[in-house]
């Protein structure tokens, strides 16, 4: 069961830090996803319109699918711009660290992150948050960071805050982590926060085009190619795979983001219960993991291949090449036949 946090109790904490703070820096996760930017910009939106100052760094590269973002031109990105993003984390007095729990994904940001005199604030929703913050608000039992976002926020103003460009991003972050409502730690209370920001004006049908249908022609021949010829299926295990090579990905012009979602297709088959997605780099592989009903994959995750995440969604990576990573998973899947061929959804 995963811990449901009360928000409220660090509302008090936390506005003490904003109202104390001359300089903040709000900093997202390497490789960021909707949730990251969401809940990022969310915050920008919010404390900017406080009269706070300030800025925002991401470790790498957005996706193109959410440069569109309100405020997204103002994130300065580290690769591209080290010195100018080094010089904002020695300002700072305050840096706020959205939708993830350990230091590890800060990427070349960290070393200075961690050196930094700043006070440091988690917000996010993963489990087994690292403790190298002086607060950390972890609420695993939330879809997104973007919804954890919205409920300290509203707390703090004591009523919901209505900007459109906040309802915007925290729709995005929604959506993102939910797979349009999907899969992921769902409740009354999502759906009511979901409600609200229609009802402050947003425009959900643009949200989805540009999060979900703004993809190129390449991404969708490589999709066929990973479901045609890449997807392994062990009925008897309730699992199945799917296998991208390097050269797959440069045959059909991968660009960042065009693998998001392909680890959750084969759950779409009758009877699978955990799926998984490997994607062969220069010398690792990436592993996405997913599951139905009470399949641990968070748990198979940091066993086996140093990761982590949520029950039913994580991630990790294993420092072999392809074929050999494959066949080290299917020795693991034997061992853990049992469980899975036990799961209930």
């Amino acid at each position: 069961m995963e811990k449901v946090i009360d928000p409220a109790k660090y509302t008090k904490e936390l506005s003490k830090l904003i109202a104390s703070s001359d300089n903040i820096l709000i900093i997202c996760h390497i490789n960021p996803d909707g949730d990251a930017i969401g809940s990022q910009l969310a915050l920008f939106h919010y404390l900017t319109s406080k009269g706070r100052h300030v800025d925002m760094i991401s470790p790498n590269n957005l996706q193109e699918f959410l440069k569109w973002m309100p405020g997204a031109d103002q994130i300065r990105i580290f690769i591209r711009q080290r010195a100018e993003c080094i010089a904002l984390i020695k300002q700072a007095d305050l840096i706020i660290m959205t939708d993830f729990s350990h230091p590890g994904r800060l990427g070349e940001a960290e070393k200075y992150v961690i050196s930094s005199g700043a006070k440091k604030v988690i917000i996010d929703h993963h489990l087994d948050p690292a403790d190298f913050t002086d607060l950390t608000i972890s609420d695993p039992s939330k879809c997104a960071t973007t919804e954890l976002v919205y409920e300290l926020i509203t707390l703090m103003d004591g009523v919901p805050y209505t900007d459109n460009k906040f309802s915007e991003c925290i729709y995005v972050g929604i959506i993102s982590d939910t797979g349009n409502f999907d899969h992921g730690a769902l409740t009354g209370r999502t759906f009511r926060i979901v409600a609200d920001l229609l009802d402050n004006g947003i425009n959900r049908e643009k949200m989805i085009n540009v999060v979900f249908n703004n993809y190129s022609a390449d991404r969708m021949r490589l999709m066929g190619l990973a479901l045609n010829k890449r997807m392994v299926i062990i009925p008897e295990l309730k699992t199945a795979y799917i296998y991208l090579t390097r050269r797959d990905l440069t045959d059909f012009n991968h660009v960042k983001g065009d693998t998001e979602g392909f680890v959750n297709l084969p759950l779409s088959i009758r009877d699978i219960v955990f799926s998984v997605l490997f994607i062969e780099k220069e010398n690792h592989v990436k592993i996405s993991f997913r599951s139905k009903g009470n399949f641990p994959v968070n748990k198979f995750a940091s066993e086996y291949f140093s990761g982590g995440g949520h029950m039913n969604a994580s991630g990790g990576e294993y420092y072999e090449n392809l074929d050999n990573t494959i066949a080290y998973f299917l020795r693991i899947l034997n061992d853990n036949a049992a469980l899975i061929k036990n799961a209930t959804v």
